[in-house]
């Protein structure tokens, strides 16, 4: 069946509607599997490799900078490039993207598990983030392309609630493989998936795309529709990287640290400056015009700045300190992934009825109760009497605040911009974790091998603790003084059912023919049944 094309006249590439599949169809079903299985790829290798690092550390001889770079490398090329990732599917094809990040993901899991040295880990790492950043977004603007318009909502909250099984069981499944067969097959587990996601979706999924009118080909608009992002998406990364770098080895006390800290911010001073005078930014500053959406963006920065540190030095605390085996470590983290999975749409709910206010203020409090708590965790704790409880009062926490947090961002802009507005704050959360990863080991005094000694990171541990409590308070007070209740008429999230602890969900975008486009793609007008843009709107990527 062909696929309908689109005038290039509207304000970007067309959610092109291929065959408008029911989810009860084989090919519905299909198409929910790929999509599944690859988004799970990338979710899984976000949270499985904080348990292998002990491993990691002892077979490759690694520091803990080592250990930080292999974390943040994958962070920092997804966090930067995710939002262009969005827009190349539009413009080459969703279904191609997403097959070349799929392939591109499985290639780079290929060299991590065969990596000799902890070097190569991290290049390999960093290239696992470029494929992440383009099949993440695709696998969801694939789902709003080929569904039928009365499956979407269904299709999108099965996607999310799979990947949020995906997200749940990855520091089980991580604990097992590091336990088992060795932590090289943390990453060589992605192969197999790919060897079914790659012929699954060449051969079922449908291709969809943004076209460009032929009798507009030579104009300022269609080529303004083909220009992407490219020095924007460049600079942001940079200054991650940069500020990343000078954090990490600042312990080192190298003249490049604050050579490239100063590089770094005049990077991120360039990144505004482009996007400012850009056309087509990838992230237009006016949307930062919302206060509640500047606000909600501040209060993400806090929690998942906290959260990465959190999960980051917990799943090294309860290996180095405790005692406890990798696959002892990973099976006590599932208390928290596992009530976000089972609670996260009724909180949404809830918020809905009370306004989110309450639920963005009372989160971030739990979730620093629970890091005081695990000040208790110490040589030799107790499961049930010192662990479980934080990790249950942290997972009440995060159900109490990540869904009303999404409903927030949505809700704070024009409708027409509700994906882009999505895939801000998935940057930005990932990229605050990326940065507290980077800082906390330079902040609490922990020297670059003391996750070889109980002693020193325990210590570097209980300073920590409290450091990223505190942050979340500022989130807290920050989210009670800004946040007011969004219009009774204003977009509402899709993505109601979620386990993910690194990274808000991302969520998709209406367009003006009642169809949704990715989180990240271009925005468009909205119809007539969904509030238009405001007149602060302008060009997205």
């Amino acid at each position: 069946m062909a696929v309908p094309e689109r005038d290039a006249s509207d304000d970007g590439p067309d959610t092109a509607v291929g065959p408008a599949l029911r989810i009860s169809s084989p090919a519905g079903k299909w198409v929910l599997l790929t999509t599944v299985l690859g988004s799970s790829m990338a979710l899984l290798d976000s949270t499985v490799v904080n348990v292998a690092l002990p491993a990691i550390g002892r077979d490759l001889d690694a520091s803990l900078a080592a250990l930080q770079w292999t974390v943040n490398g994958y962070m920092l090329s997804l966090a930067g490039l995710i939002l262009l990732g969005g827009s190349l599917g539009d413009r080459f094809g969703r279904r191609r993207i997403f097959v070349v990040g799929v392939v591109w993901f499985a290639a780079a899991s290929l060299m991590c598990g065969l990596a000799p040295n902890v070097g190569i880990l991290i290049a390999a790492r960093v290239l696992q983030g470029v494929g992440g950043a383009l099949l993440t977004p695709g696998s969801l603007a694939i789902i709003q392309a080929s569904f039928h318009p009365a499956d979407r909502a269904r299709a999108v909250g099965l996607w999310s609630g799979f990947g949020g099984v995906g997200a749940a069981v990855g520091p089980f499944l991580g604990g097992w493989l590091v336990d088992g067969p060795g932590w090289r097959w943390v990453f060589l587990l992605n192969i197999p998936a790919a060897l079914v996601c790659v012929p699954v979706a060449l051969r079922h999924v449908p291709e969809s795309s943004g076209t460009f009118d032929a009798g507009k080909a030579g104009s300022g608009e269609a080529a303004a529709h083909r220009r992407f992002d490219v020095l924007g998406a460049v600079l942001g990364a940079s200054a991650l990287a940069l500020v990343t770098y000078a954090l990490i080895e600042a312990r080192s006390g190298s003249v490049l640290v604050p050579v490239t800290a100063v590089a770094g911010v005049a990077a991120g001073v360039a990144f505004v400056q482009v996007e400012r005078r850009r056309s087509d930014p990838m992230m237009p500053p006016d949307i930062f015009a919302s206060r509640q959406f500047t606000a909600v963006n501040l209060v993400t920065l806090c929690v998942y700045a906290a959260f990465g540190g959190f999960f980051f030095l917990t799943a090294l605390q309860l290996q180095v300190v405790a005692g406890y085996s990798a696959l002892e470590a990973g099976t006590a983290l599932l208390p928290t992934t596992a009530l976000m999975l089972l609670f996260s749409a009724r909180s949404g709910e809830l918020a809905q009825r009370i306004g989110p206010r309450i639920p963005l203020t009372v989160g971030p409090l739990l979730c620093a109760t629970a890091m005081l708590l695990m000040l208790r965790v110490g040589e030799d704790a107790s499961y049930v009497a010192d662990v479980l409880p934080a990790l249950v009062v942290m997972g009440l926490g995060m159900v109490t605040l990540v869904a009303p947090l999404t409903a927030t961002v949505l809700a704070s802009v024009d409708t027409g911009r509700a994906g882009l507005a999505s895939g801000i704050n998935n940057a930005a959360a990932r990229a605050a974790g990326l940065v507290a990863v980077a800082a906390l080991p330079v902040l609490t005094g922990m020297g670059s091998e003391a996750y070889r000694s109980a002693d020193a990171f325990d210590a570097a541990f209980r300073r920590a603790m409290p450091l990223c409590a505190g942050v979340l308070v500022v989130g807290a007070v920050l989210a009670f003084t800004t946040v007011r209740r969004p219009a009774p008429d204003c977009r509402r999230p899709e993505c109601r059912t979620h386990g993910s602890i690194l990274a808000p969900p991302l969520e998709p975008r209406r367009t003006s023919h009642g169809t949704l486009g990715p989180a990240g793609g271009p925005a468009r007008p909205a119809g007539p049944d969904t509030p238009g843009p405001g007149p602060g709107s302008g060009p997205t990527p």
